[in-house]
């Protein structure tokens, strides 16, 4: 059975200026299934597309599809209206900043708590419009396993991709391997490490940036 329409007129309205857009809302979503977020950024899993459009219904809300390329596609439940308006906002605000080169360190070592407080600093950077500079080091008998670095590189790259896009692909350079991430376009990104940022982490301090 095909999914009815909201019956709401403003919903109507939104979807019916959407057309124009690149973005998916509602039922012009074609993924079987979906990541849902909340607008504050909170996972609800990995739902039936039909389910979660009908808990955006039963909530008065829209899915909007922020990250098309994500497997399954993030979507996040909102007052579509409202959201164009704060994204145009944001990407004005973004546009007047100035655009620093941020760094983060890795090792292969480097355990689970650590990397996620890491991930955690590069969306922040990312959401403020930065790039951002990985640096693997190796160091003694690390560089007979330099194929490790290049697989925790990989690692970033798949846990970033709801916020950032390769802009420098890894690369070796003596015992330093390197890679750049740049911030996606401000309606498509999404955090998942957010629970993992320090308290009062501040992503515009100069302590991070690259050298």
């Amino acid at each position: 059975m095909p999914i009815k329409p909201f019956n709401n007129n403003s919903r109507d309205g939104a979807r019916r200026r959407d057309h124009g857009d690149q973005v998916r809302v509602n039922e012009r979503i074609r993924a079987p299934k979906v990541r849902v977020v909340t607008a504050a950024g909170d996972q609800l899993g990995i739902l039936n597309t039909r389910e979660a459009l009908e808990k955006a219904k039963m909530l008065g809300l829209d899915l909007v599809e922020v990250a098309s390329t994500a497997d399954p596609p993030v979507c996040r439940l909102v007052d579509y209206g409202k959201y164009k308006y704060q994204q145009a906002k944001l990407q004005k605000n973004n546009k007047n900043k100035i655009v620093r080169m941020k760094e983060v360190k890795l090792r292969i070592g480097t355990d689970t708590n650590d990397y996620y407080v890491k991930m955690a600093r590069t969306e922040d950077f990312l959401d403020h419009g930065h790039k951002v500079r990985f640096q693997l080091r190796f160091r003694g008998r690390e560089n007979a396993h330099q194929e490790l670095g290049s697989e925790m590189l990989q690692r970033v790259i798949a846990d970033m991709k709801t916020m950032g896009q390769v802009d420098q692909a890894p690369r070796l350079a003596g015992n330093t391997m390197t890679m750049v991430l740049a911030p996606l376009p401000v309606a498509q990104r999404v955090k998942k490490f957010r629970a993992h940022l320090d308290e009062g982490f501040d992503s515009e301090s100069e302590e991070y940036d690259a050298d």
